[in-house]
């Protein structure tokens, strides 16, 4: 299909449907609109990128403040700050409002970029549906009220899906020209998802995976589909360079300004002279499953008391390994600072329990945790108490809780039960890919935040889609 065609394909859509899409647009701003008013998010990370974005914007340094000097950092990647001092440079220095009413109608646009990848891969009534489903997603609208990365990361994320959805139906006409334009387009979203966050680069080796898997499968003729060798090779290229030539200039600025090779951001988000915890973050991992214990435990090293009685059982294997892990809190409780030499008795303590039980540290807590990030009720921007199920909330709160997980499990539930219907999807094999390497990814993390499988949420609302729609081949319009 055309560029020409495609237009006039998308207008006759609308056109014969004003009303809905009228309604739904109307639907989805005034969602997060109330978020926006009533629930704004401004936390320590959104303050870490303004100061970024305001030292950036005001003296040219790309740094931090600390003490009253600048000092510059490679703890963040530049996309947000990016973004922030665009804002501020138009609408005023720390003017969250604006930031929050223009990821707004980032996450407007997000709703019709995931509708027309329903379009795309299965018909004109999954995309009416994806964009309900997207457009009252309560937990889309939620985070577009908080100037964290996540609104931009989802709304490139999707981008680059469906660049790459539309890409994969060129292969097969051989368009030099089409596919050009098109890889190009989706790895300059993909490369906005880095920029924003290193972990966009899951997407990157999603599409690059399925490329060289289509790549192989032609070579060795096991595919019915026409796609020539030479039209892969080409649009691998593409997207490759499109990826990586944007990130050329920070990779360069650390080089120079921090001496340092560093094309993304560090693994802890640290600069050269923060010490990492090692051996605490190991010992973490050996136990915790769930965002509970991440904001009672985890981000409250070092700077802050914690508390042993906090922790759950399965972060012991005997009473001796109890009282030794207590003895830890204790001692780092008497000036919240983890020492090396601190840190070093937790990475003992995480040797131990390794050793004693492998699987559940490399196999069982990852699981664990990929699910709690999958299926937590998604209120962590909200007053909701954390451990909705003690149930010993605020009546209201509770309330949103546990409808927050219903909702949440709704969508999940909709689309393992589309996904049963793979054979109707085009290129569904992209977005499983992506799906599952994001969340192995995830499971390796020692903080299990919700927030991070958002990314994959545009999938999951065309899964739903697929089964709420009940397309059939009938009325697929491909890409």
């Amino acid at each position: 299909m055309t560029s020409n065609a495609y237009i006039l394909t998308v207008l006759e859509l609308v056109r014969k449907n004003v009303r809905f899409f009228l309604g739904a647009s109307l639907a989805a701003l005034a969602l997060r609109l109330l978020f926006v008013m009533y629930f704004p998010a401004v936390v320590d990370d959104s303050r870490l990128y303004a100061d970024i974005a305001t030292n950036w914007l005001r003296h040219g340094v790309y740094g931090i403040t600390n003490s009253g000097q600048i000092v510059p950092t490679l703890a963040r990647l530049p996309g947000y700050p990016a973004f922030l001092a665009a804002i501020f440079a138009i609408f005023g220095s720390n003017n969250f409002r604006a930031v929050l009413l223009m990821q707004t109608l980032f996450d407007l646009a997000t709703c019709f970029v995931i509708a027309d990848l329903a379009r795309r891969m299965l018909s004109d009534r999954a995309a009416k549906v994806a964009l309900l489903l997207a457009a009252l997603c309560p937990f889309l609208a939620n985070y577009a009220a908080a100037a964290l990365t996540e609104t931009l990361e989802i709304f490139f994320t999707a981008s680059a899906l469906n660049f790459a959805a539309r890409g994969l139906a060129t292969l097969r006409d051989n368009s030099a020209a089409k596919q050009l334009a098109i890889w190009l387009c989706c790895g300059l979203s993909t490369s906005a998802c880095i920029l924003l966050r290193p972990d966009g680069g899951i997407l990157f080796g999603a599409v690059a995976a399925y490329l060289f898997t289509l790549f192989l499968q032609s070579l060795l003729g096991r595919r019915t589909e026409a796609y020539a060798p030479r039209s892969l090779l080409r649009a691998g290229l593409i997207l490759t360079l499109s990826t990586f030539i944007p990130l050329v200039p920070w990779t360069l600025r650390n080089l120079h300004t921090m001496r340092r090779f560093q094309p993304l951001a560090p693994r802890y988000a640290n600069d050269s002279d923060e010490f990492v915890m090692p051996g605490f973050n190991r010992w973490t991992k050996t136990w915790i499953v769930d965002y509970t214990s991440v904001q009672e435990i985890y981000w409250r090293v070092p700077g802050d008391q914690i508390d042993a009685a906090r922790l759950p059982q399965r972060a012991f294997d005997s009473t001796q390994q109890q009282q030794d892990t207590q003895q830890l809190f204790t001692d780092y409780n008497q000036d919240h600072d983890l020492t090396p030499e601190l840190d070093a008795r937790f990475a003992a303590l995480a040797a131990t329990r390794i050793r004693s039980a492998p699987l559940r540290y490399y196999l069982w807590l990852p699981a664990l945790r990929i699910a709690d990030m999958w299926l937590r009720p998604r209120t962590e921007l909200l007053p909701a108490d954390p451990r909705w199920w003690e149930f010993d909330d605020e009546v209201a709160w509770l309330l949103v809780s546990v409808v927050f997980g219903l909702i949440n499990a709704a969508y999940i539930v909709m689309a393992a039960l589309g996904l049963v219907r793979w054979r109707e999807i085009f290129g569904i094999g992209l977005f499983v890919l992506f799906v599952v390497l994001r969340s192995l990814l995830l499971g390796t993390l020692e903080n299990p935040e919700p927030r991070y499988t958002l990314e994959c949420f545009p999938v999951v609302i065309v899964m739903a889609a697929l089964f709420i729609s009940k397309s059939n081949a009938n009325d697929r319009k491909p890409a």
